[in-house]
Protein backbone atom coordinates (compact mmCIF):
# COMPACT_ATOMS: atom_id res chain seq x y z
CA UNK A 1 0.00 0.00 0.00
CA UNK A 2 1.64 3.72 -0.86
CA UNK A 3 2.89 5.68 2.25
CA UNK A 4 1.28 9.05 1.00
CA UNK A 5 -1.98 9.61 -0.82
CA UNK A 6 -2.10 11.28 -4.02
CA UNK A 7 -2.61 15.24 -2.74
CA UNK A 8 1.03 14.45 -0.29
CA UNK A 9 2.74 13.12 -3.35
CA UNK A 10 2.22 15.88 -5.87
CA UNK A 11 2.53 18.24 -3.29
CA UNK A 12 6.59 16.59 -3.00
CA UNK A 13 6.80 16.86 -6.45
CA UNK A 14 5.44 20.17 -6.92
CA UNK A 15 7.46 21.68 -3.74
CA UNK A 16 10.87 20.45 -4.43
CA UNK A 17 10.24 20.30 -8.66
CA UNK A 18 12.84 17.59 -9.16
CA UNK A 19 11.97 13.84 -9.62
CA UNK A 20 15.23 11.44 -10.09
CA UNK A 21 14.75 8.89 -12.44
CA UNK A 22 16.98 5.66 -11.55
CA UNK A 23 17.40 2.04 -11.89
CA UNK A 24 20.17 -0.51 -11.11
CA UNK A 25 19.85 -3.96 -10.49
CA UNK A 26 21.80 -4.53 -7.55
CA UNK A 27 19.96 -3.62 -4.32
CA UNK A 28 22.34 -2.10 -2.28
CA UNK A 29 23.17 0.60 -4.62
CA UNK A 30 20.10 1.10 -5.20
CA UNK A 31 19.89 1.97 -1.37
CA UNK A 32 23.00 4.09 -1.55
CA UNK A 33 21.96 6.26 -4.34
CA UNK A 34 17.84 6.99 -3.17
CA UNK A 35 19.46 7.77 0.43
CA UNK A 36 22.22 9.69 -0.98
CA UNK A 37 19.35 11.94 -3.17
CA UNK A 38 17.14 11.94 -0.22
CA UNK A 39 20.09 13.70 1.79
CA UNK A 40 20.25 16.34 -0.99
CA UNK A 41 17.13 17.15 -0.47
CA UNK A 42 14.52 14.78 -3.14
CA UNK A 43 10.94 13.91 -1.58
CA UNK A 44 9.70 12.23 -4.45
CA UNK A 45 12.39 9.44 -6.45
CA UNK A 46 11.11 7.37 -9.74
CA UNK A 47 12.44 3.86 -9.59
CA UNK A 48 12.95 2.45 -13.17
CA UNK A 49 10.59 -0.88 -14.46
CA UNK A 50 13.87 -1.29 -16.57
CA UNK A 51 15.88 -4.96 -16.19
CA UNK A 52 15.02 -8.33 -14.92
CA UNK A 53 13.62 -8.75 -11.67
CA UNK A 54 13.04 -4.89 -11.11
CA UNK A 55 10.33 -5.39 -9.00
CA UNK A 56 12.59 -7.58 -6.79
CA UNK A 57 14.68 -4.52 -6.18
CA UNK A 58 11.92 -1.96 -5.78
CA UNK A 59 10.22 -4.24 -2.77
CA UNK A 60 13.84 -3.95 -1.26
CA UNK A 61 14.14 -0.50 -1.40
CA UNK A 62 10.57 0.31 -0.80
CA UNK A 63 11.52 -1.01 2.97
CA UNK A 64 14.64 0.40 2.97
CA UNK A 65 13.24 4.34 2.69
CA UNK A 66 10.19 3.94 5.04
CA UNK A 67 12.97 4.07 7.84
CA UNK A 68 16.09 5.66 6.07
CA UNK A 69 13.85 8.22 4.23
CA UNK A 70 10.59 8.88 5.90
CA UNK A 71 9.70 11.94 4.07
CA UNK A 72 10.49 10.14 0.56
CA UNK A 73 7.70 9.10 -2.16
CA UNK A 74 9.43 6.39 -4.20
CA UNK A 75 7.31 5.61 -6.99
CA UNK A 76 7.93 3.19 -10.43
CA UNK A 77 8.84 4.31 -13.82
CA UNK A 78 8.98 2.84 -17.56
CA UNK A 79 5.09 0.83 -16.68
CA UNK A 80 3.61 0.60 -19.49
CA UNK A 81 0.53 -1.90 -18.81
CA UNK A 82 -2.02 -2.27 -16.32
CA UNK A 83 -0.55 -5.71 -14.76
CA UNK A 84 2.50 -4.10 -14.27
CA UNK A 85 1.52 -1.17 -12.59
CA UNK A 86 -1.14 -3.32 -10.12
CA UNK A 87 2.30 -5.18 -9.27
CA UNK A 88 4.52 -2.05 -8.18
CA UNK A 89 1.06 -0.65 -6.27
CA UNK A 90 1.11 -4.19 -4.35
CA UNK A 91 4.85 -3.02 -3.65
CA UNK A 92 3.89 0.19 -2.19
CA UNK A 93 4.54 2.22 -4.96
CA UNK A 94 3.44 5.85 -4.35
CA UNK A 95 3.13 7.12 -8.11
CA UNK A 96 3.02 5.62 -11.33
CA UNK A 97 4.94 7.23 -14.47
CA UNK A 98 5.04 5.84 -18.01
CA UNK A 99 7.00 6.66 -20.95
CA UNK A 100 3.50 6.66 -23.08
CA UNK A 101 -0.83 7.12 -22.49
CA UNK A 102 -2.30 4.02 -21.96
CA UNK A 103 -5.81 4.37 -19.84
CA UNK A 104 -5.94 1.03 -18.65
CA UNK A 105 -3.27 2.06 -16.66
CA UNK A 106 -5.19 5.11 -15.32
CA UNK A 107 -8.13 3.26 -14.42
CA UNK A 108 -6.02 0.87 -12.26
CA UNK A 109 -4.36 3.65 -10.57
CA UNK A 110 -7.57 5.43 -9.65
CA UNK A 111 -9.06 2.81 -8.09
CA UNK A 112 -6.50 3.08 -5.58
CA UNK A 113 -5.55 6.95 -5.66
CA UNK A 114 -2.46 6.77 -7.06
CA UNK A 115 -0.71 9.16 -9.24
CA UNK A 116 -0.77 7.84 -13.07
CA UNK A 117 1.79 10.03 -14.91
CA UNK A 118 1.74 9.23 -18.64
CA UNK A 119 4.22 10.20 -21.20
CA UNK A 120 2.89 12.40 -23.95
CA UNK A 121 4.06 13.80 -27.09
CA UNK A 122 1.19 16.19 -28.03
CA UNK A 123 -1.65 18.72 -26.54
CA UNK A 124 -4.24 16.18 -27.31
CA UNK A 125 -2.68 13.30 -25.62
CA UNK A 126 -2.39 14.95 -22.54
CA UNK A 127 -5.74 16.48 -23.27
CA UNK A 128 -6.73 12.84 -22.83
CA UNK A 129 -4.79 12.06 -19.80
CA UNK A 130 -6.27 14.41 -18.29
CA UNK A 131 -9.78 13.46 -19.03
CA UNK A 132 -8.65 9.95 -17.13
CA UNK A 133 -7.59 11.87 -13.70
CA UNK A 134 -4.03 12.56 -14.67
CA UNK A 135 -3.49 15.04 -12.60
CA UNK A 136 0.24 14.96 -13.57
CA UNK A 137 1.52 14.63 -17.47
CA UNK A 138 4.78 13.68 -18.44
CA UNK A 139 5.97 16.14 -21.79
CA UNK A 140 8.48 13.14 -22.86
CA UNK A 141 11.05 13.10 -24.94
CA UNK A 142 11.87 16.73 -23.46
CA UNK A 143 14.50 16.85 -25.45
CA UNK A 144 12.51 16.52 -29.12
CA UNK A 145 10.01 18.30 -27.91
CA UNK A 146 11.23 21.44 -25.98
CA UNK A 147 10.45 23.69 -24.00
CA UNK A 148 7.86 25.74 -26.42
CA UNK A 149 5.28 23.10 -26.20
CA UNK A 150 5.63 23.52 -22.77
CA UNK A 151 4.61 27.61 -22.95
CA UNK A 152 2.21 26.99 -25.98
CA UNK A 153 0.38 24.61 -24.41
CA UNK A 154 -0.09 26.71 -21.25
CA UNK A 155 -1.82 29.26 -22.44
CA UNK A 156 -4.81 27.44 -23.69
CA UNK A 157 -5.31 25.14 -21.09
CA UNK A 158 -3.46 27.12 -18.09
CA UNK A 159 -4.83 24.30 -15.43
CA UNK A 160 -2.21 21.72 -16.78
CA UNK A 161 0.22 20.30 -14.78
CA UNK A 162 3.36 18.98 -16.28
CA UNK A 163 6.85 16.96 -15.81
CA UNK A 164 9.35 16.84 -18.72
CA UNK A 165 11.50 14.30 -18.61
CA UNK A 166 14.71 13.16 -21.19
CA UNK A 167 17.73 15.54 -22.49
CA UNK A 168 16.95 17.67 -18.56
CA UNK A 169 20.02 17.97 -16.75
CA UNK A 170 21.39 19.54 -13.51
CA UNK A 171 22.91 22.51 -14.89
CA UNK A 172 21.11 25.95 -14.61
CA UNK A 173 20.42 27.27 -18.14
CA UNK A 174 18.68 23.88 -18.77
CA UNK A 175 16.46 23.66 -15.79
CA UNK A 176 15.44 27.65 -16.24
CA UNK A 177 14.49 26.96 -19.74
CA UNK A 178 12.27 24.52 -18.30
CA UNK A 179 10.67 26.41 -15.16
CA UNK A 180 10.74 29.34 -16.84
CA UNK A 181 8.03 27.71 -19.43
CA UNK A 182 5.88 26.56 -16.91
CA UNK A 183 6.66 22.98 -15.97
CA UNK A 184 5.53 21.73 -12.51
CA UNK A 185 8.48 19.72 -12.22
CA UNK A 186 11.29 18.02 -14.03
CA UNK A 187 12.48 14.10 -14.18
CA UNK A 188 16.22 13.48 -14.38
CA UNK A 189 18.08 10.65 -15.39
CA UNK A 190 21.18 9.68 -16.30
CA UNK A 191 22.57 12.95 -16.12
CA UNK A 192 21.91 12.88 -12.39
CA UNK A 193 23.60 9.68 -12.14
CA UNK A 194 27.02 9.82 -13.94
CA UNK A 195 28.03 5.78 -14.77
CA UNK A 196 31.14 7.04 -13.52
CA UNK A 197 30.16 8.34 -10.17
CA UNK A 198 27.80 5.39 -9.46
CA UNK A 199 30.74 3.10 -10.45
CA UNK A 200 33.10 5.16 -8.01
CA UNK A 201 30.06 4.90 -4.98
CA UNK A 202 30.70 8.59 -4.94
CA UNK A 203 27.44 9.18 -2.91
CA UNK A 204 28.07 12.30 -1.46
CA UNK A 205 28.67 13.85 -5.30
CA UNK A 206 25.31 12.37 -5.66
CA UNK A 207 24.31 14.50 -2.50
CA UNK A 208 26.21 17.57 -4.01
CA UNK A 209 24.58 17.59 -7.36
CA UNK A 210 21.08 17.46 -6.22
CA UNK A 211 21.39 20.03 -4.10
CA UNK A 212 22.84 22.36 -6.90
CA UNK A 213 20.25 21.17 -9.06
CA UNK A 214 16.93 22.25 -6.43
CA UNK A 215 19.20 25.53 -5.84
CA UNK A 216 18.78 26.11 -9.47
CA UNK A 217 15.02 25.06 -9.63
CA UNK A 218 14.01 27.77 -6.28
CA UNK A 219 16.07 30.17 -8.11
CA UNK A 220 14.56 30.32 -11.55
CA UNK A 221 11.11 29.73 -9.72
CA UNK A 222 11.79 33.05 -7.81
Amino acid sequence: MAKFDKIAVLQKMGTTGMVPVFYHKDVEIAKKVVKACYDGGVRAFEFTNRGDFAHEVFGEVVKFAAKECPELALGVGSVVDAATAALYIQLGANFVVGPLYNPDIATVCNRRLIPYTPGCGSVSEIGFAQEKGCDLCKVFPGDVLGPKLVKGLLAPMPWSKLMVTGGVSPDEENLTSWFKAGVFCVGMGSKLFPKDVVAAENWQAITDKCKEALGYIAKARG
